[in-house]
């Protein structure tokens, strides 16, 4: 079981820079795969990267790779997602997730069981 809960989102002008935070709370937060996923108005929520419970893989989409990092912090419970050179078409909420304890990482929706509210990221051209 977990809560989890995003902060950092905010404005920024294309080519800035925004970094994410996931803090979550509960049992055992080393065990649980990780992700960020977005979603745009009108559009369906799409898979933005994710890592493994150790953090020793990650994983992005096609359409970030090269601009942002996602990382973990066990020992603080917080995910990060480090967005660099953001793009207009990068405005979404922003959405941390996590698998059951001991899951694999995933870019499917259905794999992650817990979810945070959503931090809304705009950038602007």
């Amino acid at each position: 079981q977990v809560q989890l809960v995003e902060s950092g989102g905010g404005l920024v002008q294309a080519g800035g820079s925004l970094r994410l935070s996931c803090a979550a709370s509960g049992r055992t937060f080393s065990s649980y795969a990780l992700a960020w996923f977005r979603q745009a108005p009108g559009k369906e929520r799409e898979f933005v990267a994710a890592i493994s419970w150790s953090g020793g893989s990650t994983y992005y989409a096609d359409s970030v790779k090269g601009r942002f990092t996602i990382s973990r912090d066990n020992a603080k419970n917080t995910m990060y997602l480090q967005m660099n050179s953001l793009k207009p078409e990068d405005t979404a909420v922003y959405y941390c997730a996590a698998t059951a304890p001991g899951s694999p990482s995933s870019w499917y929706i259905e794999s992650y069981d817990y979810w945070g509210q959503g931090t809304q990221v705009t950038v602007s051209s």
